[in-house]
């Protein structure tokens, strides 16, 4: 009885709270899902990058979606420069040691992350499992609901006229093969989702004509008012 918690000052407690906003980082509002899918088209790849990996490090199920429109700071002459110089480090022994050169955009999206990520421990590598990234969306991810992340998109991080460039056309010069397949591909979902959206905007004006249609007797009005729907 005689052990009492001090009185938190109320500037204290602001600042407590101000802290623990900050601390959750961009995701904050996020929920867990049991999958989220994110279509990167628009992102920066290292801010995205770092977000996705503080979600997969606290066991969020991640699905990239999209990886070859994911963008870049600087133009494409500087990065192929980097990815050039990247090219240059091989194990001088036996360079089938390693390190891997990547050339598809999913690929060089996922080293990215892993290099965010402690891949060599356990956790590490149990929170790269939870991880996917493709090229264009494949089936079933584009029958779900894809989200984007506003603390990684170029837009908003960066000034409009500052020089930017894709993913995908930095692994096309350095042998990724598959650009001319997913434009295709991503060709023909757009038609069908273009169509499935249309067939669901009328479905659901025709619900609202025909609730509007309904004639509701005084009696059932009195319910529904009882139960707060009228």
């Amino acid at each position: 009885s005689r052990l009492q918690a001090a009185p938190v000052p109320p500037s204290r407690e602001r600042d407590s709270a101000k802290l623990s906003i900050r601390s959750r980082g961009p995701l904050a509002a996020m929920s867990f899902a049991k999958q989220l899918v994110v279509d990167c088209r628009g992102h920066l790849l290292g801010r995205l990058s770092s977000i996705i990996a503080k979600e997969l490090l606290n066991g969020q199920q991640v699905v990239l979606v999209r990886a070859e429109d994911v963008n870049m700071s600087g133009s494409l002459y500087r990065a192929k420069l980097k990815y050039a110089n990247f090219k240059r480090k091989k194990t001088n022994s036996n360079p089938r040691h390693g390190p891997f050169h990547q050339r598809a955009p999913s690929k060089i999206l996922w080293r990215t992350i892993r290099g965010m990520v402690p891949h060599k421990t356990a956790r590490g590598a149990a929170a790269l499992d939870r991880l996917k990234c493709y090229e264009g969306i494949p089936h079933p991810f584009d029958r779900k609901k894809r989200m984007v992340i506003p603390a990684a998109l170029k837009v908003l991080r960066i000034r409009p006229e500052r020089k930017f460039c894709k993913l995908g056309d930095l692994s096309s010069l350095f042998g990724w093969k598959h650009s001319a397949l997913i434009e295709r591909l991503e060709g023909q979902r757009k038609v069908k989702s273009e169509a499935f959206h249309k067939k669901r905007v009328a479905t659901q004006r025709a619900q609202k004509a025909s609730v509007k249609k309904v004639k509701v007797s005084a009696e059932d009005q009195k319910v529904l008012e009882a139960a707060g729907f009228a």
